[in-house]
């Protein structure tokens, strides 16, 4: 019906480009136009559109010069002033209309320069212009730049990633279509090898003739680099600097210069981690970033909807981060562990036994029991391939789920564990609990105590108050103990049961290193989340990492909705448009192909077997490399692809392996790729921004053959990996293999393909390929899909929560850098802070309450209001006489600070002003002291006024840094303690908006309190130049680790996990299991050669240590 629909009316992609068809009319025109202006005429474009967006300016410019005399002469209110700072937000939003008004009204003229730029540069091999300074600091630089007398050449010939090239592009229609879909604020899907590079410079160019600066934003930073070099010198030539942020170090001037060119590449989490870090220094020269105006994305659905599943966290160390309990629990989880695998493979003996002699109900709960133990158990899985077995399971596990699961303890009765292995969870049994406690244990060490229950009990008991308070505080540590206890249990339990070496990490350099599931790559400084990393750490046995505390945290999709324009371009958009329309508000254009695709893309084969899938593989790689094709085998873990390596080394067949494992190679093994007869292994690294290119001979052989041994539980994935072929009109072919022992068919293919196979009695190497089993197959990834949406958008609700306030601090910490709102901020503070004080006292009637915090918080005796004045006046206007009474003495105390500081600023100038340039000046509040660090020669320019602008920074910086951390803790605190009401059927997210608020309540009521105390109190305690030390800069910065937390999919084995920060560090090897060490004891005694899994309990528990032979 919606296919009919779509011939009459025509698909959105249709009507999208139908608006655009005549825009590239207009550019192609003016382009025609341009090919007889000299190469000087073509540059000097530029520099008339840079003038024409400035004379737009001009009007709203003057009216913000004129709003900003206003506000700095301005003695009127706190409303007039605000009401002015407001007006200048509302211009500088207009400004930005005017700006994108105009750069559509120059668009085809501006993507007709790109292009002759282009074009001249492929054809002509040079340009020649008058030499600026520009190119003379460029030609210092670059070896393209030839600075012949007062000429300028630049040649078609340079650098990019250390590889020389030579410009041979120059954009067609469809890449022009592309550079105005991105240039509107929409995702541009181009197909592979169409050249989304080049694509990009387009509305590049355009965007940064504003001057405010354009993001492009890559998914790794060799990219990154790549392209900021290959194309830096169409930009350049027009006078565009252009950097890559990756090059430069963190905080460095030559980052701050990056984010100040027209153009700046980099990564998406570089981009990330910079505006975190932008919000945690002190001074203004420190900022790295401008206001975020442009950004475009490279890969956007890698970047925005992969990535974006994680946060992006800077932590710092806390106390006591290194103490855990998964080395002392590690031992009791493998005895669990063996036990639980050694039942498992009797049950399945038993279930083959009893199914096998048609006793299909006793084998049946046999079988689901082994199932429910351990449902990644290899063997087990190849049973359930085999004919009418997983039917029987199905059955009775319908028996056991019906009426809520009620005779579901009877299943699971014998088993240690059980594991829920679609939603990622394992619950401890009651035999489980009783076999990892100890004899010498306390029989309820593993059983959290039921707090409620128990503090009815206390409070009952005919005892003390004293005693009944310590009685509770005793059982409230004695849970959170066990808690802490159980959820590492747990995490161990996963780490053995549900995640494998080789297949979602790999253990290299002694530490454990996750593989993304997306590309194949491994993902450095990346970790599991909730303390599952560490249980994995203890399972591989290597050092297991402290624990930290979040200093910051954003994730990606809140940091990208920051931009004033956002746009993206990939590959592979159209199967989460919805997603990118409900988040990030980005509409996607489906842009055609510059030449017709004719790679045949064949329906998938379907084996029953792991075994006979990889047979039939092994097959089809023979017969196409006899053809000689080259062939690219995709595969979705390190472990299959090692596999698959060692089935053609047994054949003899020549091939070479790209995995996370040979990442490193990853050039060297692409090149070699598209030659006739090349069998390239690899995991899902190939199938994103990578192109290979076919020589002749394989394109005369039929071009590049694809093929996929698993469907991945992403459509995009699969996709990437079919567009490697058949690249700008390549001839090619694409085949997925797929066997029902896959992850992706056991857990959500269609039962009623499994029907069909068991009814046709198929043979295990016997295969079924129809149009309609490859749409069953899609269908099972959408659903993989759209859990995986839920859990990203389950994310982003909760860090909307964080967001809001995180805004509303990042807004007061940059007024408080930048120094041009600080004033309002503070008079918005001490206001706050008054009204505070009096409806806390009001609501109590408590004059003498109210007075005390006067004079203790804001540091006046206000005498002035009487009690019975207090009785009878409204709050408010109580709060605003009380206002201006503490504004008024504020004012006076710093007017007096600024007189007695000036003559002791001349002395200094007039004894040391030769060698000191900034002096520290403390101020103390008669408890607290800071010291402020102040420029001499503006502090006597201004007769010590900069003394107090700089204190109230310094003040109101320290201020919200020190509790911003302790609100962070809490709100770490309060998202895990929340999970626990969905067991009283509520939402946690609702408890976590409801409580996040009040605790936000609460903490700006404590930093507004902390910094108007220390500011209407604070003296300098100095009477004479000879007290005051010079400033030094310091430059042990504090060094914060930078992390991304790892969130599965649904496929993959993953919840919707708390975060857990932790801080990398240099991961130390611990001995193997079976290394003959030696050991000394604590009375003395010395064991020689032992195997180290004899004595790892007694070296966990510090009873020996490892000695030297």
């Amino acid at each position: 019906m919606f296919g009919f629909l779509k011939k009459i009316l025509g698909s959105k992609s249709d009507k999208d480009l139908k608006e655009i068809y005549p825009l590239v009319d207009k550019i192609n025109s003016e382009y025609d136009k341009l090919n007889t202006i000299s190469d000087e005429d073509l540059r000097s474009k530029t520099e008339e559109f840079k003038l024409k967006i400035k004379n737009s300016l001009i009007e709203t410019e003057e009216e913000i010069n004129n709003l900003k005399i206003n506000y700095e002469n301005s003695e009127g209110s706190l409303d007039e002033k605000e009401e002015i700072l407001n007006s200048i937000d509302k211009i500088i939003e207009d400004q930005n209309e005017i700006i994108e008004n105009i750069l559509n009204e120059i668009l085809p003229e501006a993507f007709a320069v790109v292009k002759e730029t282009a074009r001249r540069f492929s054809e002509n091999g040079s340009l020649e212009v008058k030499a600026t300074d520009f190119d003379k600091e460029i030609a210092q630089k670059k070896e393209n730049i030839k600075i012949k007398g007062s000429k300028a050449i630049w040649l078609n010939k340079w650098e990019a990633a250390g590889v020389s090239i030579e410009w041979n592009m120059v954009h067609y229609d469809v890449q022009l279509i592309g550079g105005v879909v991105l240039h509107q604020g929409k995702i541009s899907e181009m197909a592979t090898g169409e050249g989304k590079t080049l694509v990009a410079t387009l509305p590049a160019y355009l965007n940064a003739l504003s001057g405010r600066g354009v993001h492009i934003v890559t998914v790794n930073d060799y990219l990154a680099k790549r392209d900021a070099e290959w194309n830096a010198p169409i930009f350049q030539f027009h006078g565009l600097e252009v950097d890559c942020i990756d090059k430069h170090d963190s905080n460095s001037s030559e980052r701050i210069r990056a984010y100040n060119a027209d153009i700046t590449y980099g990564t998406n989490n570089e981009f990330g981690f910079d505006y975190l870090r932008d919000n945690m220094v002190r001074e203004k020269s420190e900022l790295v970033q401008r206001k975020h105006n442009f950004a475009m994305v490279d890969e956007v659905d890698s970047v925005l909807i992969d990535e974006a599943r994680t946060p992006l966290i800077i932590s710092g160390p806390i106390p006591k981060g290194d103490v855990h309990e998964f080395f002392d629990l590690k031992p009791r989880i493998q005895k669990l562990f063996d036990l639980q695998k050694k039942m498992v493979t009797n049950y399945l003996s038993e279930a083959k036994k009893l199914i096998s002699e048609g006793k299909e109900e006793e084998g049946g709960l046999s079988l689901f029991r082994a199932y429910r133990g351990l449902p990644k158990y290899k063997p087990l899985i190849k049973y359930l391939s085999e004919i009418g077995t997983k039917a029987i399971m199905q059955k009775t596990e319908n028996i056991y789920l019906q009426d809520n699961s009620k005779l579901m303890p009877e299943a699971d009765e014998p088993l240690y564990f059980t594991i829920e292995e679609k939603s990622n969870s394992i619950q401890l049994t009651e035999k489980g609990t009783d076999t990892i406690t100890s004899s010498g244990d306390d029989k309820n060490f593993f059983i959290v105590p039921d707090i409620g229950v128990e503090i009815d009990k206390i409070e009952k008991l005919d005892k003390p108050i004293e005693e009944i308070a310590k009685e509770k505080e005793k059982l409230i540590q004695d849970f959170s103990v066990k808690t802490k206890r159980i959820h590492s249990i747990n995490q161990l339990l996963k780490a053995y049961s549900l995640f494998e070496k080789d297949q979602e990490y790999v253990v290299m350099d002694s530490k454990v290193k996750i593989v993304d599931e997306q590309t194949g790559r491994i993902m450095e400084g990346r970790r599991y989340s909730d303390g599952l990393h560490q249980a994995i750490e203890a399972k591989e046995n290597v050092k297991i990492e402290d624990a930290s505390q979040t200093y910051a945290t954003i994730t990606l999709q809140n940091y990208f909705r920051m931009y004033n324009k956002l746009s993206g371009m990939t590959g592979t958009a159209e199967t989460e448009a919805g997603e990118f329309w409900e988040i990030y508000n980005l509409d996607c254009v489906v842009i055609p192909t510059n030449r017709d695709i004719a790679r045949s893309d064949m329906e998938d084969k379907i084996y029953k077997t792991l075994k006979a899938k990889f047979s039939a593989v092994i097959d089809e790689i023979i017969e196409l490399k006899n053809n000689g094709r080259p062939i690219l085998v995709g595969t979705t873990s390190v472990e299959i692809s090692e596999l698959l390596g060692r089935m053609l080394n047994m054949k003899k067949i020549p091939h070479q392996v790209l995995n996370a494992k040979q990442h490193a190679k990853e050039a060297d093994i692409v090149a070699e790729a598209g030659k006739p007869g090349t069998v390239t292994i690899a995991t899902n690294m190939a199938g994103r921004g990578t192109d290979i290119k076919l020589t002749d001979e394989s394109k005369e052989s039929g071009g590049l053959a694809i093929i996929g041994t698993e469907r991945h539980e992403s459509r995009r994935v699969d996709r990437q990996l079919r567009g490697r072929s058949g690249r700008q009109g390549d001839v090619g072919s694409s085949q997925f293999f797929v066997s029902l022992e896959d992850n992706l068919m056991r857990l959500f293919g269609s039962d009623r393909m499994i029907k069909v196979m068991d009814r046709m009695n198929m043979d295990e190497d016997e295969v079924i390929q129809h149009s309609m089993i490859t749409k069953s197959i899609e269908r099972a990834q959408k659903k993989v899909e759209e859990n995986n949406f839920a859990i990203r958008k389950r994310l982003l609700e909760y860090d909307n929560v964080m967001n809001s306030q995180r805004e509303v601090i990042y807004k007061k910490r940059r007024n408080a850098i930048i120094g041009e709102r600080l004033e309002v901020d503070i008079l918005n503070t001490i206001y706050d802070t008054c009204d505070d004080i009096v409806l806390t006292s009001k609501q109590n009637d408590n004059y003498k309450d109210f007075r005390l915090n006067v004079l203790t918080i804001l540091g006046l005796d206000y005498s002035k209001l009487s009690e019975d004045d207090f009785r009878q006046k409204q709050p408010e206007e109580i709060t605003k006489s009380l206002f201006e009474a503490v504004n008024d003495n504020y004012n006076r105390k710093n007017n007096s600070i600024s007189e007695a500081a000036y003559p002791i600023l001349k002395k200094i100038k007039k004894e040391r002003g030769g060698v000191v340039k900034d002096i520290l000046i403390p101020f103390t509040d008669g408890n607290r002291q800071i010291g402020v660090s102040v420029n001499l020669e503006d502090s006597l320019e201004s007769k010590g006024k900069n003394i107090i602008k700089e204190m109230q920074k310094t003040v109101c910086l320290g201020m919200i840094d020190l509790n911003w951390k302790e609100h962070l803790r809490e709100m770490d605190d309060l998202k895990q303690s929340v999970q626990s009401a969905v067991y009283e059927q509520k939402d946690p997210l609702v408890i976590y908006k409801f409580e996040g608020f009040e605790l936000f309540k609460k903490f700006i009521a404590k930093v507004n309190q902390d910094t108007v105390s220390f500011l209407t109190k604070c003296l300098i305690p100095i009477q004479s130049s000879s007290q005051v030390e010079e400033s030094k800069q310091t430059k042990d910065r504090n060094r914060y680790d930078t992390n991304k937390e790892e969130s599965r999919s649904l496929l993959t084995g993953n919840k919707t996990q708390q975060i857990e920060k932790t801080k990398p560090i240099k991961s130390e090897k611990v001995f193997g299991r079976n290394t003959k060490v030696s050991v000394r004891y604590e009375d003395g005694t010395v064991k020689k050669d032992i195997k180290f899994k004899k004595v790892e309990n007694d070296i966990n528990s510090e009873k020996c240590v490892v000695i030297e032979d």
